[in-house]
Parts: structure tokens; sequence; C-alpha cells
């Protein structure tokens, strides 16, 4: 059975292909220009030059100029300025693996785009391992910091809105509990760090301890804004499963690993602790006849 395909479709998977080089192109020559580190800079910069020459291999081909596709180049300029330039890269070329299926349909009427896209592949995961950026340095003190929030907190606010039954009277003992806990997490990593022998114990404690407190503010604020506990717990609750979605897709991309393990993981303790510590809390207003 022939994998050959007509003119016309041959035509318009060129003018696909290189768009996606000219594409590529624009954003990596974007991201190096507002990069600051240089060694970095100079991996973009080397990453934007083949693409440009890929997409001159196939203007060769095609005889046509293409323009880049400008709402993906602003898309992950963006990302890069948001979620750092590893994420943006990654998710990138996540995105290109899909793409390359299609460019397999050209390697019968053009073999030599074969070698061209293992050799892209090979080079251009070298040169990303090869960028460094200082907040995933640091993955593991905001791993600790998040998910002990996660876990303290949502465990303690199920808790006291059982015994408190008070909106304000868990927003401010949560508060108070999230405050004391984030600055004691803090201390024990820098004691941690600096106890290694690793240099940046401070920072490395500054990071624990900022993720401990964005999230303990993400987390207290229904309790804030509502009336009723139990609708403000159920928000706290989905909040907390969102957070640990958003960072685990984050670090699954950064990072290269498993997502949806550690989504699971995450997930099943911190919403287990809620469940334990939320009738533990019924357990203690029965037994002691809290009444506010």
């Amino acid at each position: 059975m022939s994998n050959l395909i007509d003119k016309a479709e041959f035509d318009r998977i060129v003018l696909k292909a290189q768009q996606e080089e000219i594409t590529g192109f624009h954003i990596y020559k974007r991201l190096a220009a507002i990069e600051k580190d240089e060694a970095n800079k100079n991996v973009l910069a080397r990453i934007a030059g083949e693409e440009l020459d890929h997409y001159n291999f196939f203007k060769g081909i095609s005889g046509k100029e293409v323009k880049p596709k400008s709402s993906r180049v602003n898309f992950f300029v963006l990302m890069a300025k948001v979620l750092g330039l590893t994420f943006a890269i990654k998710l990138m070329e996540k995105q290109e693996v899909n793409a390359q299926s299609i460019y397999e349909q050209l390697i019968p009427h053009l073999p030599q785009i074969k070698d061209i896209m293992e050799s892209e592949e090979a080079h251009e995961k070298e040169l990303i391992d090869m960028i460094k950026e200082e907040r995933l340095d640091y993955i593991g003190s905001i791993v600790l910091g998040l998910n002990d929030a996660l876990v303290e907190l949502t465990g303690a606010l199920a808790g006291f809105s059982l015994a408190l039954q008070n909106t304000k009277l868990i927003a401010i003992v949560g508060l108070i509990t999230g405050i004391a806990a984030s600055l004691s997490m803090a201390a024990s990593q820098y004691l941690s760090v600096k106890t290694e022998g690793e240099k940046n114990a401070g920072k490395s404690a500054l990071y624990t301890g900022i993720a401990y407190v964005l999230t303990v503010a993400i987390l207290i604020a229904p309790f804030l804004l509502l009336t009723s506990y139990f609708k403000a717990l159920i928000i706290a609750l989905f909040s907390a499963v969102m957070i640990i979605f958003l960072f685990n897709y984050y670090i699954s991309v950064a990072k290269d690993l498993n997502f949806k393990h550690r989504f699971l993981e995450m997930t099943v303790i911190s919403l287990g602790v809620s469940a334990l510590t939320f009738g533990i809390g019924l357990l203690i207003r029965n037994y002691f006849g809290i009444e506010i």
C-alpha cells in the first residue's frame, strides 16, 4: 500500500511545516531578546537559528514566504514571562511532538526530512536541558511549603469548621495557625539546608515560606467572604484541589514528571486529612459541648 500523497496535500503539509518552523524561530528569537541570563540567551539564539534553517529548507521546496502565527508567538512569550522560560519552552515542545506526525507524511517524498526531524529533536532537547532557571532549582522548597500548607491547613480548616461553625472565627484561627506554621516551616527549611552545608539556605526558606503563605491566603479567603461555614469549607477544598492540579501540571511540564500520579497522590492525602479532622472536630464539639 503506497504512503504517497497527492501534490495538493503535499504542498499543504509543506506550507504547514514551514509555518511551524518560522513560528518557532520567532518564539525563540523573542525569548532570547527578553532573557537576562547570557548563557540561556545564547542557547535560545542557537535554537532560533536552527528553526530558521528548517524554515528555509521547506521554503526551498514550496518557493513561498510564510508568516508566523503571531498569536502563538505572543502566547508563549507571555507564558515565559508569567510561568518561566523552562515551562514555556517545554510546553511548546510537547505541542510540536503532536505536529510531527503530520511531517512524517512527507518522508516518502522527501526522505531527508527524517534526518532533519531526528536531528532537531535530539539537538533541541540537549539545548533545552542546558537552560538554567532559578525557580526550578528551588522547586523542592516550593513543594515543601505548598504540600504542608495544603495538608495541614485543609485539615485544620475542616476541624475548625465543625468545632466553631462561625466563618469569621474560623478565618481568624486559621490565619493565625497558617502564619505561625509558615514561619515555623521556613525556619525549619533554613536550618535543614544550612545543616546540609548547601548555599542559599535563606532563599530556600523564603521560597518555602512564600509558597505556604500564598496557599494559606487562598484557602482562608472563602471564610472571610461567606457566612456559611459549610459553603466556605467546600470552596476551600475545591481551591486546594485546583492548586494541586495547577501546580502539578506546571511541574509535570517543566520537570518532565508524571502528572496523573503526583496529582492523585497529593489530592488523596489533602482531602483524606481534611475528612479525618472534620470528624475529629465533630467529636470534640460534641464531647465538650461547645456552642458558639
